[in-house]
């Protein structure tokens, strides 16, 4: 199951590569992600859904797999 996520978040991060990529190439046509990025961060609803995503894959990626962290 692990191997399956490891892949998940590579494909993820390749395709986010390649978008940056293309947009780099094809400038006037593709955004780039800094662009995507702070037009959906200009209003204030924008900035939470960010950041709850933020937080989103932060807990799944850094804390959840942390047992010895949360035990009591």
């Amino acid at each position: 199951m692990r191997t399956v996520g490891i892949a998940g978040w590579v494909v993820i991060v390749a395709a986010f590569l390649v978008w940056q990529g293309l947009a780099l190439v094809y400038t006037p046509t593709w955004p780039t992600m800094s662009e995507m990025f702070r037009t959906a961060m200009r209003p204030l609803l924008g900035r939470s859904i960010v950041f709850g995503v933020w937080l989103w894959i932060g807990w799944h990626l850094f804390v959840r797999g942390w047992s010895f962290f949360l035990r009591s």
